[in-house]
């Protein structure tokens, strides 16, 4: 049994109709662009994550700063 039911010989028989069909040529060629797609695809998906900005820094891991800023905020308030 191969997958699902179909068996070695019968997915060797549609492979050569297919081929028949299509020839060598034209399945080459389809498989050339198809793995130029998937490349064109991944080097996308990797230039994207390269040019993500950097998240910002939060000011809570700067205790210096935050203390600066709510000293201000308090005089800002007052006045």
């Amino acid at each position: 049994m191969g997958f699902g039911g179909i068996s070695i010989w019968q997915l060797l028989i549609v492979l050569a109709i297919i081929v028949l069909l299509f020839g060598t040529k034209k399945l080459r060629g389809i498989g050339g662009d198809l793995g130029n797609a998937i490349k064109g695809f991944k080097k996308a998906v990797s230039e994207d994550e390269q040019n993500k900005p950097a998240e910002p820094i939060e000011q809570a891991n700067n205790p210096i700063q935050n203390k600066e800023s709510v000293n201000k905020n308090k005089e800002d308030h007052k006045a």
